[in-house]
């Protein structure tokens, strides 16, 4: 992973860094992103929980939406944007394709290995700590990124009319300005003219033109709610977003001279906390988080990274305290019970074992497609089996590894681990019932008489 932090890569390290595409995940930043674009799926008549927020690791601005409700967005468009409104009104305008059916040709066009690819990344992003190595956690994808958004992911100019005109409504209905999607396609207009190698990504899947400027700026200006400043709770919401996206991808170094010690706001602090533990320097770390839970006690994204720091510095014990208390403070949190659940794991024994095992059930059961919480979830289980002479247990592993390969894509694995499922657990029990489930599957969807190959090593 780029800047020192955990890789997940599901290719060899050369290949990946030479084509791939960086996919990351973290608590603060998806719950951030959802809150800003939940409003507008409702205005759009979507259903927030229906439509997958994907983080792409590139410092290029772009965002696009593909294959479904899947909104991708660049950790370039999420530090460079001035204002919450321009995000937000960037996020308006996605959401005006899916809610415009422009992604019914694309879902018919886009290669489905592009697909393939994303599923199998998403199985190899841990969340930071759970790998002991960093709170935004990465995978790679193989396979150049330009040729997908130079392809069926662009859009015609009449369709970047048509979600603009959507966008502007889903903005008025939730009484937000449209300005500051005028600004940002104004900032992007220039770019027009440059070499396509020279523009970033959003100018080339979204055609900008001059009458669409003019367009969302007539609108703005007869809106009752071009005025509207954005929300203190967002503008610090966004801040804290950036922050922690130049103190984990960027050197600690320039991280600090970003964020000098007479910066006294709360993404200053944060981000130099982050800088110092990425530095080894754990205790101006541990100073500088303790200082902002002292403000913020309730702040659950605080109480992880104390736990990440402590736990990074071998404070499991303590750890497990802090990634408790940011549980407690967001128990609808997949990736901050998977987080809890790895210094359980690592600490070992029966008891803490089990609560490993109930916060990653509780995980998968909210994210059923982080391959990671699966992975552990079955580690865990296999060591209660041990622990307890259960078989049982040592079942809900081998039946939890399987959906993980499943999710890797590793047909042949995961029919063998679903196979010992079969034999370790009660017949009829809901998990054997889930074995059989995935090995029937897996049988009807080959189609042919091809033998199933192992993955490999991985």
């Amino acid at each position: 992973m780029a800047a020192g932090l955990a890789a997940a890569s599901v290719l060899g390290p050369a290949a990946a860094e030479a084509q791939g595409i960086r996919m990351i995940r973290d608590a603060e930043i998806e719950h951030t992103i959802r809150a800003f674009a939940t409003p507008l799926l409702q205005a759009a008549g979507l259903d927030p929980l229906a439509v997958t927020f994907y983080l792409i690791q590139d410092d290029s601005l772009n965002a696009f939406v593909a294959g479904g409700q899947n909104m991708f967005l660049h950790t370039g468009l999420l530090k460079r944007v001035d204002s919450p409104n321009q995000l937000i009104g960037v996020m308006a305008h996605e959401i005006g394709h899916i809610s415009g059916g422009h992604l019914v040709r694309m879902r018919d066009e886009l290669d489905a290995a592009f697909w393939k690819q994303i599923a199998t990344t998403l199985v190899g992003i841990a969340a930071g700590v759970a790998t002991g190595r960093g709170d935004v956690g990465t995978a790679v994808m193989a396979g150049s990124q330009g040729s997908v958004i130079r392809g069926v992911l662009a859009f015609s100019r009449s369709q970047e009319s048509q979600a603009d005109q959507a966008g502007v409504r889903y903005l008025e209905l939730t009484g937000q300005s449209s300005r500051g999607l005028a600004d940002f396609l104004s900032i992007l207009s220039g770019q027009e003219l440059l070499l396509s190698n020279n523009q970033d990504p959003y100018v080339r899947t979204h055609p900008i033109t001059r009458e669409r400027i003019e367009s969302v700026r007539a609108h703005m200006e007869r809106s009752p709610y071009s005025g509207k400043r954005d929300l203190p709770v967002h503008i610090e919401a966004q801040e804290r977003m950036r922050a922690k996206l130049v103190a984990y991808l960027e050197s600690p170094v320039a991280a600090l001279r970003r964020y000098p010690e007479r910066d006294a706001t709360i993404a200053g602090r944060y981000a130099r906390a982050i800088a110092y533990f990425r530095q080894a320097e754990f205790a101006r770390a541990l100073a500088g988080i303790d200082g902002l839970i002292a403000e913020r006690p309730n702040d659950p994204f605080f109480h992880e990274i104390r736990g990440e720091i402590l736990y990074n510095s071998q404070r499991i014990q303590e750890s497990v305290t802090s990634y408790r208390k940011a549980v407690a403070l967001m128990p609808g949190s997949a990736l901050l019970r998977y987080a809890l659940a790895a210094p359980l794991d690592a600490l070992g024994g029966a008891e803490r074992l089990q609560e490993a095992a109930a916060h990653l059930e509780e995980s998968v059961r909210i994210d059923r497609e982080n391959g990671s919480a699966w992975r552990l979830l079955g580690i865990v289980y296999v060591k209660l089996g041990e622990a307890t002479g259960r078989q049982d247990q040592t079942g809900l592993g081998q039946l939890a590894l399987a959906e993980y390969e499943v999710l890797a894509g590793c047909k042949l694995e995961a029919i063998g681990k679903a196979n010992i499922a079969l034999r370790l657990l009660p017949r009829g029990s809901p998990g054997w019932n889930r074995a059989q489930d995935i090995v029937e599957a897996i049988k009807v969807a080959q189609r042919d008489d091809r033998p199933l190959r192992p993955c490999g090593l991985r």
